[in-house]
């Protein structure tokens, strides 16, 4: 299915990744289905979405009258068959693989057999989950940054079996919604958590080794190097779970010890200091 054929657009998960996704698609005229399993994560998606658009609306990106026209473009939907009508779907799913199996499988038994179904996984192989479906060769990789109403860049990750017209069509779409697609092969973590997840894996070393404070590591990242955000700020934003999470991957991957977690990382985890989401992570949110 070309890109000018893709109308109607599902996003499977309601969560931080999937109301961003499902907002961009909106934005650019797309209808969407937003599929999650409780009516409360719809709720509460469709509110952070408004949210969203209320803030683009204050930036002068979007006019007040375009408000109820991207709103009304997003159907929540806690039945999976409602995603037989998708052209084009996009997973955004906890990164846990037994729950991403289960909804992929689940998803590509209703969605007609041309359209294409991508996986917004931030590190998992995208060949993997594609020979967990029955459309090997239109299943891909798109890798939104968060949040994902601001950040340009889509990592377009192709799988083994992906085909050559499926890859093109997701970097078309991608444009589509004024994003910046950037090719990537399959590899684990594919480029951006490949470099990413080391870096903010060496910043909790140095915390934990007593080389400086959290905010002295913040600081020398943000004002020698330039970042806009401090690693350890930056893993409080991800959820210091989720980077556990792809440091493991990273590791069981690649075999390398270097991909290890910092055991001052796994320990925040295991407190629940998750960052932001938690209210506490290598700084404080809770005031």
């Amino acid at each position: 299915m070309g890109v000018e054929a893709i109308k109607t657009v599902a996003v499977l998960g309601a969560g931080t990744m999937g109301n961003g996704i499902a907002h961009v698609f909106a934005r650019a005229g797309y209808n969407v289905i937003l599929r999650d399993i409780e009516r409360s994560f719809l709720d509460r998606a469709i509110e952070v979405i408004a949210k969203n658009i209320d803030r683009e609306i204050k930036k002068g990106k979007l006019a007040e009258s375009e408000r109820a026209w991207v709103l009304g473009r997003v159907r929540p939907v806690t039945n999976m068959k409602e995603i037989v009508a998708a052209d084009f779907a996009v997973e955004a799913v906890p990164e846990k693989m037994e729950i991403k199996r289960a909804v992929l499988q689940e998803a590509d038994a209703i969605l007609r057999p041309e359209v294409i179904l991508a996986s917004n996984t931030s590190s998992i192989s995208i060949t993997a989950l594609a020979a967990m479906t029955k459309r090997p060769a239109r299943f891909v990789g798109m890798h939104f940054m968060n949040p994902v109403p601001v950040m340009a860049l889509v990592e377009v990750i192709r799988a083994l079996q992906t085909s050559d017209a499926a890859f093109e069509t997701t970097m078309q779409l991608a444009e589509k919604l004024g994003k910046n697609p950037v090719a990537v092969n399959d590899a684990p973590g594919f480029v951006s958590n490949r470099v990413l997840m080391p870096l903010i894996n060496e910043a909790v070393y140095a915390v934990m080794e007593g080389v400086a404070t959290v905010e002295a590591v913040d600081a020398v990242m943000k004002l020698g190097m330039n970042h806009p955000m401090g690693p350890l700020e930056l893993a409080d934003f991800i959820g210091l779970d989720v980077c556990v999470d792809i440091l493991q991957v990273l590791h069981d991957g690649l075999g390398d010890p270097k991909y290890r977690a910092c055991p001052l990382l796994k320990k925040y985890v295991a407190a629940g200091w998750l960052g932001r989401k938690s209210g506490r992570g290598f700084y404080n949110y809770a005031s």
